[in-house]
């Protein structure tokens, strides 16, 4: 069946919620109408002239990236400036662009996670501890035939998950009461006779970036016509999240070998190194993009290097005054695996939905940097 641009951003937002982002950032669709219905979608790095226009002739919807296409305010649209052709361009082929940024760097299974999985690190954890995910309780009152459905739907939706298990909930019965008034068309009993009917007290628990969708699953189910439903918030601790991940080695290794195995799997050629070649490498610690600020966090989470981008001199000095390895593997090196991912996400998203969507990965981006 066709989807709505709406129903590929609630999707996103499941995977990388755009409470996450940074106060600074700009991300969720920032070109084009929810409304708009969607049959390709194209992700990518970065939304260039040369990646609209292969979008253009491939009859891409919607383009989905990882750095904003409008990040600082804009008060023009100068069709003789690269920004504003590129915007133009967009507008005229009616093709929407949908963000995920800081969110996604964030976010479980995001940049940071992809490339923890990449050089296989073990006991992982975030670098940062700036965004712990909120939980909040849903209860929702329902008839006893109808209990196992909507729970089914709120589970089905993400809700119920503690640690390593899913599905978690409580339920209690008891008699609830109402009476219909004119106007009303009651699944149960008669409009101006009061009516008790066995019910259940059905509770579980979700995080804050689930919310909307857990609750609509639930309406979408609910027999009655006015459903009585409560979600506050819990002052549990949810889902620590944050930028950057350190994690463990299976086997240390030296760090000129570390090195070549940074370059074999992010596809590079060359990478800028600070540290010893004969150090020993035991913990790792990585931020896609621009992670150099993070170095003094990994040096206290007792990382022996930091693998990420755009690192500048005076921050390769601090690093070798901290006794901590760092490889600039570059920016554009460091988030590009995630698309596959975000790609193999959709794609599943889509068949479990049944969307009649095309999924596509740009190959048209590469890195303005190229080594001589």
């Amino acid at each position: 069946m066709s989807v709505k641009c709406q129903v590929i951003i609630e999707a996103m937002d499941k995977m990388a919620p755009r409470s996450l982002a940074e106060d600074w950032d700009n991300v969720g669709l920032l070109v084009g109408s929810s409304a708009q219905t969607i049959h390709k979608i194209l992700i990518t790095l970065d939304v260039t002239k040369e990646v609209v226009e292969q979008a253009i002739k491939d009859d891409i919807d919607l383009i989905i990236a990882h750095h904003p296409v409008i990040f600082k305010s804009i008060s023009a649209i100068r069709t003789d400036l690269p920004q504003g052709q590129v915007l133009s361009a967009l507008i005229k082929a009616n093709i929407g662009v949908y963000v995920a940024h800081t969110n996604l760097d964030i976010a479980s299974g995001g940049v940071n996670d992809v490339l923890a999985d990449l050089f296989q690190l073990c006991d992982v954890r975030p670098l940062t501890d700036n965004s712990r995910g909120k939980l909040y309780k849903l209860v929702v009152f329902v008839p006893e035939t109808h209990r196992e459905i909507v729970a089914d739907a709120i589970m089905t939706a993400g809700a119920g998950h503690t640690g390593n298990y899913s599905h978690c909930s409580f339920a209690t019965n008891g008699i609830g009461t109402f009476l219909p008034l004119n106007g009303s068309k009651p699944f149960l009993g008669d409009v101006g006779k009061l009516e008790r009917v066995q019910e259940s007290r059905l509770e579980t628990i979700m995080s804050e970036k689930i919310c909307k969708v857990v609750v609509k699953a639930m309406l979408k189910v609910h027999p009655y016509e006015e459903v009585a439903y409560d979600v506050y918030p819990l002052m549990n601790s949810g889902e620590k999240l944050g930028l950057g991940r350190v994690g463990k080695l299976a086997s240390p290794i030296v760090l000129a070998e570390f090195v070549k195995q940074v370059k074999q799997v992010l596809g590079v050629s060359a990478v800028s190194v600070v540290g010893e070649q004969n150090k020993l490498i035991k913990k790792v610690a990585v931020c896609g993009g621009a992670g150099a600020g993070l170095l003094h966090k990994a040096a206290f989470a007792g990382a022996d290097v930091l693998v990420t981008g755009d690192v500048k001199y005076h921050e390769g000095q601090d690093a070798a005054a901290l006794g901590v390895a760092m490889i600039d593997a570059g920016h554009f090196a460091t988030e590009q695996p995630v698309l596959s991912y975000v790609a193999e996400y959709l794609s599943k998203c889509a068949d479990k939905a049944k969307w009649s969507v095309e999924i596509k990965v740009d190959d048209i981006n590469q890195d303005v940097f190229w080594n001589y």
